[in-house]
């Protein structure tokens, strides 16, 4: 084989190269959209972790007493104990005396 054809094969190969790096499987357009997406999992993912340990630490509440349960029945819905009166101001409103 002569100098000419192994610089030709050497060239050919380093086109099959590019070809398969622009267009092939796992190209470089492909691996940008799968960060992309891996970001956007990750945030997904930390989104989904927060609200595990905010509603962990309810049921840990939950658990420990009865205070958090009297707060959600008032919160929720609307729970009064005898002897209280239940006042609504709504927004943009002024009480009346």
């Amino acid at each position: 084989m002569g100098s000419r054809t192994v610089a030709l094969l050497l060239l050919l190969l380093l086109l099959l190269v590019h070809v398969r790096l622009w267009s092939g499987r796992g190209n470089l357009g492909d691996i940008a959209a799968m960060r992309a997406q891996l970001t956007e999992q990750q945030a997904a993912n930390a989104k989904a972790r927060q609200a595990n340990e905010q509603l962990s630490a309810e049921v840990r509440d939950l658990k420990q007493g009865l205070d958090i349960v009297e707060e959600k029945a008032r919160s929720e819905l609307g729970m009064v104990k005898p002897g209280e009166i239940y006042v609504e101001v709504l927004p943009g409103q002024t009480p009346r005396p």
